[in-house]
């Protein structure tokens, strides 16, 4: 029997800038709603920069929640970028503040050869920056859509997540 892949899920955000933190809310709606695999481990990376590099390199497979700030993009819509597009360079947008440090951060463990085998940023664009905390009704519904596209991209991996006991029987 193989060994299954370790899989990391980052969420990244600043809580205090209101829709900023749609990453760590994510990483607590996927906490208290699902079982996580013993091969699957969950990070809120909040703003931590480069001290989220042990987490990053202990990874085989990263899925990154964030937002991303694009032009032309409606508030709440859902951008999902591939391991190829990171690497391509091909985020352009400006992203948030902490995301140039993750990109860093890449970089830095493909230099040092122990970067992710691959790395997915799943991505809302914020409607909402100004000094608050909780989710924009906007992107609080955006939490299960999040969540079906990270579901999907897990399955493909091999890796089902299951609805926690209490919540499966409300």
């Amino acid at each position: 029997m193989h060994s299954q892949k370790k899989i990391g899920i980052l969420g990244l955000g600043n809580l205090l800038l209101r829709d900023e933190g749609f990453g760590v809310h994510f990483i607590n709606y996927l906490t208290e709603r699902y079982e996580i695999p013993a091969h699957v481990a969950v990070l809120d990376g909040g703003t931590a920069g480069i001290m989220m590099a042990p987490f990053i390199e202990d990874a085989d497979i990263l899925y990154v929640i964030d937002t991303v700030a694009l032009r032309d993009q409606p508030p709440g819509s859902i951008h999902h970028f591939s391991d190829q597009d990171i690497q391509a360079g091909n985020l352009h947008a400006r992203m948030s503040p902490h995301q140039v440090g993750l990109l860093e951060i890449l970089d830095l463990c493909r230099i040092r050869e122990t970067a992710p085998e691959q790395t997915e940023m799943i991505t809302v664009v914020p409607e909402d920056l100004s000094i608050a905390i909780g989710l924009t009704p906007t992107l609080a519904a955006k939490l299960p859509e999040v969540m079906a596209i990270l579901e999907k991209a897990l399955a493909g991996q091999g890796t089902l997540l299951r609805i926690r006991e209490n919540l499966a029987d409300a």
